[in-house]
């Protein structure tokens, strides 16, 4: 972002003909503001970090004894191998449709980024009922085999580590494709064709030349996909395997030990040091430039017959994989289920609590994001800088980390409120924050306020700083700028931002499964209830509303991609 010059602020207010000290005062609070953000998000981080330290008698030596050990290396394997996955889809996804050219490749190009629609948790549930015994898979494979019953054929279950990996890495591949793609495409065609004037063939093109020069973008996109992966909770618990994160959320909620999946929530912490350690490192030092203002794109090569069938099916086969299989299920149990017993009631309240809580959420976020954006436009520094950085932090923290560490300051803080009110008036105030949702809204505001700040850093970005100069010299203050010059040109960075943020604190599992008030059920709590049961028909609408909600911001970015490209 393009910095200010204080005193050009000062010198264009007093041309205006306003003291220079009213326009510092407007500047200091939107700082305060800033910081006051920032300090709400590392309100929970500091709170992990202060049970870490806490003396806890024998429970971190139960904890790192029986728990931990299995804990950590299936969560480690689990992401070594959805890692592998992830980038190999996406990467290959990336290149094929950067430098090749065939019949269909429009449409592969926007649909391979259609498993972002589908949470995790959701994929997982419905291959869980797909590959089953029972399920329409193995059946229609032993009526082929002549087979009548699931003792005399069946497949290998897939409540297992390597149907883990496959599930996650078909779901999170398209964080690795954003990234990939986006460095393919501007890659210059003279340095393409400088490597094949060298010796360089076409099939060694890819390996010597792209890849290392998109190295840095690939780690950034499978660092964000491994995120991903400890953030979950429901997938995993489905699939029967025992994360960090399962461990957390077994432990507060089953036990009912909040000090031990505290405790467990600080070794989640290392394990998301070290993804964005290690995303610095593959980072580090990679710095490339070109001469060229506008260099040429590289051209893809036009693939025909045989090759161009086998480059559409590769282009197919992830889409299948991660969303239309799954899709097409959900749509069949929907229908089924709808035409059996319509639409219950749990279900229409899932939807509204969902839709309310997500909208009063994201208005949150993007009021916060604007203040944090904003404040490092009027006032740039270091102050202002740390305050965004620091207000974006809650991103790389698992949701169930968060929820931790926003429930012991919330919970005293209700109890303070109630004892304040019993004793001054007589009455009581209950559950102030966690019974009425003001936790699980603070929950998503912490976690997804990165996109927030990130999107509109864009948008301000975009404007130059003489539509300040020139808003001010015409007699307008912070203020007035804010509203007849910023707010209408960042309108579309603030609607995308927006959109992103509902629909992730609408699939937003973990948290609201650990912080939702009494009674109150989400369509993501609501499937994850019915799987936990057994009962996946009563889930399937649950699942599909998730799903066709998480459709619009692919669409947002499909159409961006496209924009970016023209």
């Amino acid at each position: 972002m393009r910095r200010a010059n204080p005193a050009a602020f000062s010198m264009h207010t007093i041309a205006a003909g306003r003291p220079a000290a009213r326009h510092h005062i407007a500047i200091s609070r939107w700082a305060v503001t800033a910081f006051a953000v920032a300090a709400f998000v590392l309100v929970p981080i500091a709170t992990i970090a202060l049970i870490a330290i806490a003396d806890t008698g024998t429970l971190w030596s139960h904890v790192l004894v029986h728990v931990l050990p299995q804990s950590a290396w299936n969560t480690l394997v689990l992401l070594t191998g959805t890692g592998i996955v992830a980038v190999a889809v996406g990467t290959g996804a990336a290149w094929l449709v950067s430098a090749y050219d065939f019949r269909g490749r429009g449409v592969v190009e926007w649909a391979l980024l259609l498993p972002l629609a589908v949470p995790t948790y959701i994929m997982a549930y419905a291959y869980l009922d797909i590959l089953s015994p029972l399920g329409p898979l193995q059946g229609a494979i032993r009526w082929v085999l002549g087979f009548d019953s699931p003792r005399d054929f069946r497949l290998p279950d897939i409540r297992s580590m390597w149907a883990a990996v496959l599930i996650f890495g078909s779901v999170l591949y398209p964080y690795v494709y954003l990234t990939a793609r986006v460095m393919f495409v501007s890659q210059s065609a003279n340095l393409l064709e400088a490597a094949r004037t060298l010796g360089v063939g076409r099939a060694q093109l890819f390996w010597r030349v792209a890849l290392p020069l998109a190295r840095p973008a690939i780690a950034v996109g499978a660092a964000l996909a491994l995120m991903e992966v400890l953030n979950d909770v429901g997938a995993a618990q489905f699939l029967g395997i025992r994360t960090l994160t399962a461990s957390v959320y077994t432990t507060w909620v089953v036990r009912a030990d909040l000090a031990g999946a505290a405790q467990i929530a600080v070794s989640m912490l290392v394990f998301v040091m070290a993804l964005v350690l290690l995303e610095r490192l593959a980072r580090r030092n990679q710095r490339y430039a070109s001469s060229a203002q506008r260099p040429r794109p590289m051209p893809p090569q036009r693939l025909r017959g045989w090759r161009e069938a086998i480059a559409l099916g590769l282009g197919v086969l992830p889409v299948v994989v991660g969303f239309v299989g799954p899709a097409t299920y959900l749509v069949i149990s929907a229908a089924k289920r709808l035409d059996f017993a319509g639409l219950s009631p749990a279900l229409l309240r899932a939807t509204l609590n969902t839709v309310s809580v997500s909208a009063l959420a994201t208005l949150v976020v993007l009021l916060a994001g604007f203040a944090v954006a904003y404040a490092a436009r009027l006032q740039p520094g270091r102050a202002t800088g740390l305050a965004a950085r620091v207000a974006t932090l809650g991103y790389a923290v698992p949701g169930t980390v968060l929820a931790i560490g926003i429930l012991i300051p919330v919970a005293a803080f209700d109890r303070s409120v109630d004892g304040f009110m019993r004793s001054s008036f007589g009455w009581s105030t209950g559950l102030l924050l966690l019974g009425s949702g003001g936790a699980l809204v603070y929950a998503y505001a912490a976690r997804f306020l990165a996109i927030s700040v990130g999107g509109i850093e864009s948008g301000l970005s975009r404007l130059p700083l003489s539509y300040d100069q020139a808003a001010r010299t015409l007699g307008q203050g912070p203020g007035g700028t804010l509203v007849h010059v910023h707010l209408p040109l960042t309108r579309t960075a603030l609607t995308a931002a927006g959109l992103l943020v509902f629909v992730d604190c609408m699939k937003e599992l973990p948290a609201t499964l650990l912080l939702r008030p009494l009674n109150f059920e989400s369509l993501a709590t609501l499937l994850y209830g019915e799987a936990v049961r057994g009962t996946y028909e009563d889930a399937a609408i649950a699942a599909l509303l998730i799903v066709a909600i998480g459709i619009l911001p692919v669409i947002l970015l499909a159409r961006t991609g496209r924009l970016s490209r023209d």
